[in-house]
Formats: C-alpha cells, structure tokens, sequence
C-alpha cells in the first residue's frame, strides 16, 4: 500500500513538473487587470488613441496586463475624468486641460495663439513643457502621455468671411479657443463636445471653434455647411494614471508605458493631422461643405486682436508665482525644435 502510494505521489510530482514546464511564464502569471476610461465616442481621436495605446501595451507585455476601455463617458465624464481617477474609480483616464483652465495652468499654457502647425508638434511640444515643469496638478496621478488637437477653425451653419460676420455669432468653444473668440468679437458659449451636436440641432450655438476632424467624427459636416480657416489654438490632452495603481505595477510593466510616452504623443498627434486631411476631403465631397480662406489682409487683422492674450496671460500668471516668461519662452522653443 505504501508501495502505491508512493508510486502515485511521484507520478502527480512528474506531471507537474511537465505542466509547470510547457506552460509559458504569462500563463503562469496572474494578469493584471487595468480600467481606461475616456469621455469621447469610440469612434473620434481620442478613442482611436486609446485603442492604439492599450493594444501596444498588452503586446509588449506579452499579455501580462489586460486593459478595458469604457468610451462615452460611460465611466467617467469629462469634467470629472481627473478627480475620478486620482480616486481610483478608472485605474487610467484621459483629460482636456482646457475644461479646467485654473487647474492646468502651465500645461494650458499652450493653447495660447503660439500659432501650431500641427498636432505633432503641439503634441511633442506639450510632453515636453511638462517633463520640464512637472507641474503639482499633476503630483497626484502618473502622466502616462500627452497630446493636442489640431489647430482650431470655425465650424458654422453661416458664411464667416470677415470680423464683421464673427461678431455676435454664437459659437462653442473653451479654454484658449474661448478667449481667441472673445477677441475675435464671437459670443463665445462654453460646453463639452459631446453636447455639441444637440446645442447645433436645437439652435443653441451657431457653430464651433475647434480642430476639424470633428466635421467627421461628430458629423458636424452635415450642419456646419461652412469653415473659416484660421489656423488657431489647440486643446491640451493628458492621459493620467491612479497613482496607487501605477506604484503597484511591476517594474517592466512600468518600462513598457514609459517608454511609450513620447512614442505615443507624436503618434497621436501624426494619426490626428492625417485624419484631419481625411475629415475635411469626406466632408467636401459628402456634404458639400464650402472651406473659406481668410485673405492675407483679413487674417492679419485676425491675428493682430490676439497679441493681447498672451501679454494678458503673461502678467496674470506672474501674479500667481509661475515663471510665465519662461514657460512662454520654453514653448516656442519646444515648438521649434520639433518641426
């Protein structure tokens, strides 16, 4: 009886031994369980964005880390996206600064008219503000990348040729492309986008001031029948972790999403030019949409109106004890070396 036992308590050991040795090291691991939320349908940049970076992390993780997306503001809202995961209710989300003007306001600070080409370079240009800064609004969370729309024109239901047309005109807009309509003469009307196609349908605003993929992504084509191009502001991104989840991360786990973070915002910014040119092609051709350049006379005068807001900014936010030199400075030297 022994005899058997024994024989028996050997053969469990070798099986294991055998099961232990073709089963990969993942296997064997207990996958670490990730929530990434973001407020934006599934469908528009900041999705496609989210998407790209989750399938690029549980790759080069070999499987380890496991990530589920909860898009629309099906888990945290955009005004509440920080305070929500700085509370641990997603483990990972994605922010605009710019709904939170006195929160950010270093990031912030490039979405005043610094006159961006693109998002690539408004993207890489902002990462790089901040690891310069490391500004305390963002003591509390783990920046895991950042990066910007493209530079803002006029969405509308009316022809905007002229200063004279932009006066009065109900537009939405927030942060630094609220004060650029300010200047502009526009009567500027503060909302999240994804209450921006109701407010357009009902009336409430006559038009947007944003980056264009939104005359696709939104389907702003089918009311906004005209653009003005103006080239403006951008909308700062972040992209931030729960600081207690990020500490608990094993140390390769942690390599692999650092080393993506620059990686990660010049993609996004590249994907957001690229999608930008497609938008405005299928909103050309599928709804007839008319695109009006501003004469070289005309966009000077444009231009000249949003001096003032920089200065402005500048002496405020000394007033409050950042270098507000210095970070203009940096910005335009950032913004530089990254064309």
């Amino acid at each position: 009886m022994k005899k058997q036992l024994r024989v028996i308590v050997l053969s469990i050991f070798a099986l294991s031994m055998v099961f232990s040795f073709f089963t990969p090291v993942s296997a064997l691991a207990e996958t670490i369980k990730l929530s990434y939320a973001q407020f934006a349908p599934a469908k528009t940049f900041v999705g496609v964005q989210l998407e790209r970076w989750i399938a690029e992390v549980e790759k080069r993780t070999g499987g380890k880390v496991k990530i589920d997306a909860f898009h629309g503001g099906t888990l945290l809202g955009a005004k509440n996206m920080m305070d929500g995961v700085i509370a641990g209710t997603a483990d990972i989300g994605t922010l605009v600064m710019a709904y939170q003007p006195g929160r950010f306001v270093v990031t912030n600070a490039t979405s005043l008219p610094f006159g961006f080409p693109n998002a690539r370079v408004a993207s890489l240009t902002l990462l790089d503000l901040y690891l310069k800064y490391k500004p305390k609004s963002f003591s509390k969370v783990k920046v895991l990348c950042m990066y910007t729309s493209g530079p803002s024109n006029i969405m509308s239901k009316v022809p905007v040729r002229s200063l004279t047309d932009l006066k009065g005109l109900d537009l939405r807009a927030s942060g630094g492309a609220a004060k650029t309509l300010k200047a502009w003469g526009a009567n500027q009307i503060g909302m999240p986008m994804s209450a921006t196609p109701e407010a357009l349908q009902k009336g409430v605003v006559k038009g947007l001031f944003s980056s264009l993929e939104g005359m696709k992504d939104f389907k702003f084509a089918e009311i906004c029948k005209y653009v003005t191009m103006t080239d403006a502001v951008i909308y700062p991104f972040s992209v931030v972790m729960n600081l207690d989840k990020w500490n608990s991360l094993p140390k390769d786990v942690q390599k692999v999403m650092d080393d993506m973070a620059r990686e990660h915002s010049e993609w996004t910014g590249t994907y957001m030019d690229n999608h930008i040119v497609e938008s405005m092609a299928w909103s050309k051709k599928t709804q007839g949409v008319e695109v009006i350049t501003l004469s070289k006379a005309e966009k000077a005068k444009w231009d000249k109106l949003l001096d003032p807001i920089t200065t402005d900014w500048i002496a405020a936010t000394k007033k409050k004890g950042y270098p507000a030199d210095a970070i203009v400075a940096d910005i335009k030297a950032f913004m530089k070396k990254n064309q």
